[in-house]
């Protein structure tokens, strides 16, 4: 019965995205991104592409993602937008961080990385153009995969927090008590198996394309590193999505230790009422910033 009510829940919401898809207008970089997208087929074989073009996004992305929040302590007028003003960037932190990247990126998550190929082959996900979907339906497919990885996350990061544990893992992400950026996959071995397994029982739901894969890499490095960056920049497109986290949500996470548990959402948090000392901390910050 709940695997039928799970069906027609998905069914309901491909309908509903198909629909809205009929008005849209076409992406006007179809035709470019075709014959990139052939072209990549054509010279490289499905092995290259999972693997070494998974790694290739990733990397670049990540790095990418990080690179206005890193420019941003260089400049005077952003540091208004900056969370914990008291509490700058320094070389020791960041090169500290760039050290635990590396071997994270390398020894855990690329072999990870290296079964992709296996995975797409085992569930027939196909690499052909004309199997990919449309890109409302890919938002879409991010979306759900988000909610997934959120509930995951939430569940699995409050239990990371528990006294007899916490020591032993999460703590290593917890080094920076104002963080930035390129600290948002700092984090303990296990802590990176045990908090990535969410990222991957979204893909498995919703994969039907080898494209869901790097988009999903795409949105959930923007989000994380979102609510990493230490700044709350106005007008942020990522506000836009419903019940999104953001920057100062997750900011007074790693500055008070407790609370503020989900990822992406804050529906969790409400719901288990473990954004309290953050709605406090909040109203006293909107009233001393209006006087």
């Amino acid at each position: 019965m709940e695997v039928n009510s799970t069906a027609n829940t998905l069914s309901s919401a491909y309908l509903a995205v198909e629909y809205v898809d009929s008005f849209l207008p076409e992406n006007p970089l179809q035709e470019p991104l075709k014959l990139a997208w052939n072209h990549m087929l054509q010279n490289y074989s499905k092995f290259q592409i999972a693997t070494w073009g998974s790694l290739i996004v990733h990397e670049l992305i990540y790095f990418l993602f990080c690179l206005p929040g890193f420019i941003f302590q260089f400049l005077p007028f952003m540091q208004k937008y900056k969370i914990q003003p008291d509490k700058p960037e320094t070389w020791e932190k960041q090169w500290k961080c760039f050290k635990m990247l590396l071997f994270n990126h390398f020894c855990i998550q690329l072999p990870l990385i290296c079964g992709t190929y296996y995975f797409t082959e085992f569930f027939s996900i196909p690499y052909d153009w004309d199997s990919m979907p449309r890109w409302p339906f890919i938002l879409a497919q991010c979306f759900g995969c988000a909610v997934i990885e959120d509930t995951w996350h939430y569940f699995l990061h409050r239990a990371l927090h528990h006294r007899r544990i916490y020591k032993f893992i999460h703590k290593v992400h917890h080094d920076f008590t104002a963080p930035f950026g390129m600290q948002a996959e700092y984090a303990h071995p296990a802590e990176t198996l045990i908090l990535g397994a969410g990222f991957f029982i979204g893909i498995m739901v919703f994969c039907n394309h080898m494209i869901l894969l790097w988009a999903w890499v795409a949105f959930r490095l923007l989000e994380t590193i979102d609510v990493h960056s230490g700044y709350d920049i106005p007008l942020n497109p990522l506000h836009l999505i419903p019940f999104y986290a953001g920057a100062r949500f997750h900011d007074f996470h790693h500055m008070n230790f407790v609370g503020n548990y989900g990822s992406t959402f804050t529906w969790w948090d409400r719901l288990f009422n473990t954004d309290s000392q953050f709605k406090k901390h909040y109203s006293q910050h909107k009233a001393v910033k209006s006087d």
